[in-house]
């Protein structure tokens, strides 16, 4: 069942993202596809997350092309969380439960449904991260705060970035601010 659909429009740079979030059995699907320019080549990447009832990763795709280099990446969380992308085990993400797919603002829902905070609670939420353009994965800090019903103050401070994330009553960011925002969702 479709939940809710969302538009992003990127600030940052000329780009849009489309994402879908449906229930299914055992758990729940994210997919979209974000169309953007980035380092002046057009990018298309496609992009679905599966996740278990309680908002665990336990795989994702993306496919699509930046330029003229196509993407093809199979990304699967077994059970241990153990973490391999194409076959291609990464110990150093083992234990991790969260994906972010660095090039859209889809995959901070699955953190924020996981975490569940009340306003004024905070987490730390550590993500086996898909770095773009470079499109590898490796391990990625963050911290959430709940400021408001629909805000959280968020950092990552490998990339210094801190800022206020407004969100959805389903968790979506709407305004994550120098990078996305929201054109419309239902």
């Amino acid at each position: 069942m479709l939940e809710q659909v969302i538009l992003w429009r990127k600030i940052d740079s000329p780009g849009h993202d489309a994402c879908g979030l449906w229930s299914v059995v055992g758990g729940w699907r994210l997919a979209g596809a974000a169309t953007f320019l980035a380092e002046g080549q057009p990018c298309l990447l496609q992009y679905q997350v599966e996740c278990d009832s309680f908002w665990r990763t336990r795989a994702a795709t993306v496919e699509g092309w930046m330029g003229s280099a196509e993407a093809r990446l199979a990304i699967v969380a077994d059970a241990g969380e153990r973490w391999r992308m194409n076959g291609v085990e990464h110990p150093e993400l083992a234990g991790l439960v969260d994906i972010d797919l660095g090039f859209t603002p889809a995959t901070n829902l699955l953190q924020l449904r996981r975490l569940s905070l009340r306003v004024g609670q905070g987490a730390e939420a550590p993500t086996a991260y898909l770095a773009f353009p470079e499109l590898t994965l490796r391990k990625l800090e963050h911290r959430y705060q709940r400021v408001a019903e629909d805000a959280y103050d968020y950092e990552a401070p490998c990339f210094g970035y801190a800022a206020r994330l407004q969100v959805s009553e389903l968790g979506f960011v709407t305004h994550y601010p120098g990078l996305w925002e929201v054109e419309t969702r239902r």
